[in-house]
């Protein structure tokens, strides 16, 4: 087997691109794990263009599988925006006891930091988020939306901002001003649209901190998380690392997301993070022409839910296809469509969450 010594050489060989370092002088690797006949190589390098970034990869890939000993290679980069600085490198011995970081120290100028959360995915998490940050900067409040989806971004698209990111001479990130004044974050403003995030924990975990700490918020009465469904790596970071004042939980009315919001609630409450509540996504559709309510997932679930768990129940969105078209163009129904129930529904909601 090859010494660290010898792996490290064969990766410092290697430059980013537009760098002149080595990886490891760099301060590119981010972890290096050996187990067995088997190398992981976690890098960050600055954004570009994915070709030479693929070529660094088969490259490095290559000369660490020529090494005796050695039958696999997993070489995982991470791209970032090239202002940020990039950490020092690590040694295996400091990978394989991490202590998680304390993001909320670094974090100044924000009131409330609130979590959208859901137990399981397509119950409209992301348009509440959306439509939730709009309707209380609507009603005066700075607000900050933070995209914490690493895997599926999309408020990049929901919120019509545009544009990318500016970083700051020492290595910090301005947030693109959505129409409406929020301020929004997000990693699709980042990488490409059609790059797939096939990162694992520790560049997550990095990628998260960066979304957070790193970008120049500002001044906010609110900073809006948008959280990733289920209750993985992403959710249980942010808990531990900044204090959250409170989380809200989206379902539908079908059993089947009613069983991932209790679990949902049940992670927060083992983190001691307060649910502000529960709000029934897609309650009900009600028909333009005649006027006929028709609850297609259900009927009175999410009350039920709330009702058996203890926290309160925030009420309900209506099933409305003008959500659906809004989110996709750019045009959150609460600015779109202000009159409609379903942005009355979004007002109340963000009522209820700034008179708490």
């Amino acid at each position: 087997m090859p010494t660290e010594q010898q792996i490290l050489e064969t990766i410092n060989r290697f430059t980013a691109p537009g760098s002149t370092s080595g990886l490891v002088d760099g301060g590119a690797v981010r972890n290096i794990e050996v187990d067995d006949a088997a190398i992981l190589v976690a890098l960050a390098v600055p954004a570009g263009p994915p070709g030479p970034i693929d070529g660094l990869r088969t490259a490095l890939s290559e000369a660490l599988t020529s090494l005796d000993g050695i039958d696999t290679v997993d070489v995982q980069i991470q791209t970032m925006l090239s202002t940020i600085p990039v950490a020092p490198p690590q040694t295996q011995a400091q990978v394989q006891t991490p202590l998680p970081p304390s993001w909320g120290e670094k974090i100044s100028g924000i009131k409330s930091i609130i979590a959208v959360a859901s137990g399981k995915g397509g119950v409209g998490k992301s348009t509440v988020s959306a439509n939730l940050a709009l309707a209380l900067a609507q009603a005066d409040f700075a607000v900050g939306l933070l995209d914490a989806d690493i895997y599926g971004p999309s408020q990049q698209m929901m919120t019509g901002a545009t544009g990318s990111p500016k970083g700051t001479p020492d290595g910090r990130i301005h947030p693109i001003m959505a129409p409406g004044g929020v301020n929004v974050m997000s990693i699709g403003f980042i990488i490409d649209a059609d790059q797939p995030v096939i990162w694992r924990g520790p560049l997550l975990m990095k990628a998260l901190e960066q979304l957070i700490v790193d970008v120049e918020w500002g001044d906010l009465d609110y900073l809006i998380v948008d959280l990733p469904p289920g209750t993985g790596d992403i959710t249980l970071s942010l808990c531990q690392n900044v204090d959250l004042a409170g989380a809200v939980i989206v379902t539908t009315p079908q059993d089947v997301a009613l069983i991932d919001a209790r679990k949902g609630l049940a992670m927060f409450q083992k983190l001691d993070v307060e649910v502000l509540g529960l709000i029934e996504n897609m309650a009900a559709y009600t028909c333009p022409s005649c006027g006929n309510v028709d609850h297609i997932f259900g009927s009175g679930g999410g009350r039920r839910t709330a009702e058996t768990l203890g926290i309160p129940f925030l009420g309900e969105i209506p099933l409305d296809p003008s959500i659906v078209v809004g989110g996709d163009a750019g045009t959150p129904v609460v600015s779109d469509r202000p009159d409609s129930p379903a942005a009355k529904a979004f007002v109340e909601l963000a009522k209820t969450i700034a008179a708490g």
